[in-house]
Formats: C-alpha cells, sequence, structure tokens
C-alpha cells in the first residue's frame, strides 16, 4: 500500500514570542517493510537555521532556530510511504521468554538494534513491581515469547479504558496504570513496563495508523492522529515483532512507522523551547491518505 500523510502543527501564543528552538521528528522511516518514497517540510515563520541529523536510534531528527518575533508556528510535513508488511500468527510458535530474555543480557552489541538497550527502565517507562506481576501472569515458565506478548497485549485492550481526558504526557506511569486508563502512549508505556520487568527488550514506537470511517459516511481530512505502539524483541529468527495493544493487533499494512525509540521521550515528532510568556494553544491535524 501506498500513503499520503500529511500532519500540520500550529502553535499560536498569547504574546509574541521573541525566539524558539524545536526538535522535529516527522519523517518516517524506511525498512522493516516500508519504504520512504518522498518527504517534504514547511515552517513558518522561516527558521533562521535548518540542521538535520540521524539520532541514536536512526530517526531523522530536524533542529530548527526561529528568530523572527511571532504568535503563530506552523510546521507542515508531507511524506508517500510505502508499506508492505506480514505479521506473524498470533499462535506463531516463538522460543521461550526466558531464553529470549537471557540472550538480551548477552548481546555484545551497543548499538541501536541490540536488544539489551530496551531492557533497562528509561525516562518515562520505570520498572514498577505491581507492573511486572501484571505482565507476569502473561508469561507462565516455558511460554512462547509471542504468545506471551499477544496475550499481554490483549489484556491491557480489555482491562485498560481508552480516555483522552484521563491523563496527560507527564502523567507518571504508576497512577495510568491505577487508573487503567488513558491514551495509546500510555498503554504502549504500560506494555513496555511490564516487559522490561521480566528482562525482556520492549521500544517505544510511534507512528500513524490508517483509520476507516464507518460505512457510507465520508473521510475527515485530519481525524488520524499520531498513533503508539510496542516493538518486541523475539529472537534472532522472528526479530522485532510489533504489537499495537490500544487495538490489539499485530502491526500490518495500516501502521505507518514515524521513529523508535525507549520511549516517548525518544521520539516525540515535535519538541523544543521558546522565550515568552503567557498562554499557548496547540493543534495537530493528521491525515493518512491510502493513494494505491
Amino acid at each position: 500500500m501506498i500513503y499520503d500523510i500529511r500532519h500540520v502543527t500550529t502553535y499560536e501564543y498569547e504574546n509574541p514570542v521573541s525566539f524558539a528552538r524545536c526538535t522535529l521528528r516527522l519523517e518516517p522511516r524506511s525498512g522493516a517493510g516500508q519504504e520512504l518514497i518522498s518527504h517534504d517540510l514547511e515552517i513558518h515563520p522561516r527558521p533562521a537555521e535548518r540542521n538535520v541529523r540521524r539520532d541514536f536510534f536512526g530517526t531523522l531528527t530536524e533542529s530548527v532556530v526561529i528568530e523572527a518575533a511571532h504568535r503563530n508556528l506552523r510546521i507542515d510535513s508531507r511524506s508517500r510511504v510505502s508499506v508492505s508488511r506480514q505479521p506473524p500468527a498470533r499462535d506463531a510458535s516463538s522460543p521461550p521468554w526466558e531464553s529470549i530474555r537471557d540472550i538480551a543480557f548477552e548481546a555484545t552489541s551497543l548499538g541501536p538494534a541490540s536488544p539489551v538497550g530496551y531492557v533497562f527502565a528509561s525516562p518515562l517507562v520505570p520498572v514498577l513491581r505491581p507492573v511486572s506481576a501484571y505482565a507476569g501472569i502473561s508469561f507462565p515458565p516455558g511460554a512462547g515469547i509471542l504468545k506471551g506478548a499477544v496475550d499481554l497485549m490483549h489484556r491491557i485492550r480489555n482491562q485498560f479504558r481508552y480516555d483522552a481526558k484521563a491523563t496527560v504526557i507527564s502523567t507518571p506511569l504508576d497512577e495510568v496504570f491505577d487508573k487503567r486508563h488513558g491514551v495509546c502512549q500510555d498503554f504502549a508505556h504500560v506494555m513496555i513496563a511490564g516487559l522490561r520487568g521480566l528482562g525482556l527488550p520492549a521500544a517505544y514506537v510511534s507512528g500513524y495508523l490508517r483509520t476507516i470511517p464507518p460505512p457510507g459516511q465520508p473521510r475527515l481530512q485530519g481525524a488520524d492522529a499520531t498513533h503508539a505502539w510496542v516493538s518486541l524483541w523475539c529472537g534472532v529468527e522472528l526479530g522485532w515483532v510489533d504489537l499495537d495493544p490500544t487495538n490489539d493487533l499485530l502491526i500490518g499494512n495500516d501502521h505507518i512507522v514515524l521513529a523508535m525509540g525507549r520511549d516517548f521521550s525518544d521520539v516525540s515528532p515535535v519538541d523544543g523551547i521558546i522565550v515568552g510568556s503567557h498562554k499557548q494553544k496547540l493543534g495537530v491535524a493528521v491525515d493518512v491518505l491510502q493513494v494505491e
């Protein structure tokens, strides 16, 4: 499938902002069944500086500096991506989870693809005993790692309630776990924390999810949103397998990967600092259109 993706981020400031420095992670990745065909990024007002690099995780990261005073900032990202991937069956055989845990800890590489980098706690994903115990129910001794992960994903989907008003980015993981409410970012963080609590390598993936309107209703522009899910290292043969606990899905052709890291702090599409005061209003509109 080929998708055209438009991701527009706008900031409106109550008072003029005299300076802004932003970090942008808005170029979709290539690899693992996905190929970036084209990407264009427009920023208004025009930045005084733009610098592009690849971060440790392989994400194209653009740093921009805006020195002109402004009340509005608009970041318009447009991409075309080809996606062709076949997820494993939910009941596919896989190695015992204990063996994957042991292999991960024995890894000799510290590169971005090495599983050992995704075993330990990270800024937004502490390892918490109650969350580890919750995940452990899905991983009895000798269970296949994929079977356990699918069971954990299924339980989160059924035992946590999606509620966009329940949390913000700063809501601690233990609070999310206690409330059992949140959004895709929260569910991904909970699943990652549980897996890491068992010694299993789990990464955070940000991206887009194609949404399909109800029969007979038109598709709304901007109705799509950024999404988040989990990537679990299942051994040398299976490699990294992506799971979406918000929707209880193994990732197929409806998901487009933007970035991968330890948690949301590594992959935030837009972050930075401004010199200004008073209130600001953030708007995000995402449109994912299948063209082939």
